[in-house]
């Protein structure tokens, strides 16, 4: 059996973890310097660190579980990673530039369940979690690229918007979210991490009531249930009743405001009435939502979806900024690379199992 990579435990874990096995629970905040702080790669350069801590920490656990596969680079600065785990499966990482510094946007599990109709994630179902190292360990790949170039550059945000519905991985990733904040580590402030959820209302209310204090967003979609339902199969589950309750919920107990994302369908949800329906869901609480109108990327297999034309977004955008909906358009990252979430992961399964069938028939 594979040692569990060491980035899945909290200073807390590790300090607790430590002393079961006979050291002093102290010697966890050294151990966290060498990890995050000095990013080392390999046990044996953490000098400093009592050599027995060391040599046992190396026996259960390992650093490095995640090997490049692919990576590609946009003219505008966003760099996609595609990553291999140690069970052989493909994960997608991604580096954005903003004004406000570099952002990276994390996977949670191989493949997804939500089915969602447009998405490119879904397109192969999912086979397991990641554990909550191999989330920590993205963030941490990307670093050790920033470092080898030199330029003093770290990552400053986090978006857990990448392959996988983050809520149906929870625990996993409410350690990645208390690795990645502590301030004695990566120290990337709480209003700087984002998690995404298709609207697994339970996971909402617990969310609600932990002390992660990060940023939710929720992916909506559609303003009904009819079209929902028809574009996003989860809705069947947790309809937008049931999911508002929820929002409802979180805003109650935080008194936060929640990113309401929203993908624009050509001809499919990107209509003025659907905006309205939209401002009407939200307006007794619009001073605690934003809404961010997301151009679509095509998938090849969802040919049934085109991105909406540029004056159908301006003028879904007016109509909520009429209805006094906070409202904001994505800014658009790696429009040259395979920009869709899930794009490059599914186009490489498809070149390998081609290549396969390939060397059958030959």
């Amino acid at each position: 059996m594979n040692k569990p990579s060491i980035y899945g435990l909290t200073q807390e874990h590790m300090g607790a973890w430590l002393e079961e096995h006979g050291h002093k629970k102290s010697r966890a905040s050294h151990v966290w310097e060498w990890l995050y702080r000095r990013r080392v790669k390999d046990f044996a350069e953490m000098t400093e660190v009592n050599k027995n801590c060391v040599q046992l920490l190396s026996e259960h656990f390992v650093i490095e579980t995640l090997t490049e596969h692919t990576r590609q680079e946009s003219a505008d600065g966003t760099i996609k990673f595609l990553f291999r785990l140690e069970d052989g499966n493909l994960i997608e990482t991604v580096l954005m530039r903003h004004k406000f510094g570099l952002s990276v946007c994390v996977t949670t599990q191989v493949g997804c369940n939500i089915g969602c109709s447009f998405c490119a994630s879904g397109l192969l179902k999912k086979s397991r979690d990641l554990s909550a190292g191999e989330i920590v360990e993205q963030i941490m790949k990307v670093q050790f690229h920033l470092d080898q170039a030199g330029k003093g550059e770290r990552v400053s945000h986090i978006v857990v918007m990448g392959i996988g519905e983050p809520f149906d991985n929870y625990d996993n990733i409410s350690d990645f979210i208390r690795v990645v904040k502590d301030h004695k580590g990566l120290a990337i402030g709480a209003r700087h991490i984002t998690v995404s959820t298709s609207g697994l209302a339970d996971k909402i209310k617990e969310f609600a009531d932990s002390d992660l204090n990060v940023n939710l967003a929720v992916s909506l979609h559609a303003p009904n249930n009819e079209l929902r339902t028809r574009i996003m199969k989860i809705n069947k589950a947790i309809p937008i009743e049931k999911l508002m309750e929820a929002i409802e919920y979180y805003w109650d107990t935080t008194n936060r405001r929640i990113t309401i994302e929203y993908i624009l369908l050509q001809g499919v949800n990107d209509q003025p009435e659907h905006a309205l329906e939209l401002a009407e869901l939200l307006k007794e609480r619009r001073n605690l939502a934003i809404v961010n109108l997301i151009p679509y990327n095509p998938v090849d297999e969802h040919s049934q979806y085109q991105r909406s034309e540029k004056d159908s977004i301006t003028a879904f955008y007016d109509v909520l900024k009429k209805q006094n909906i906070s409202v904001s358009v994505r800014l658009e990252h790696g429009a040259d690379i395979d920009a869709a979430c899930g794009q490059l992961r599914s186009k490489q399964i498809r070149k390998d199992q081609d290549g396969s069938l390939e060397k059958v028939l030959s």
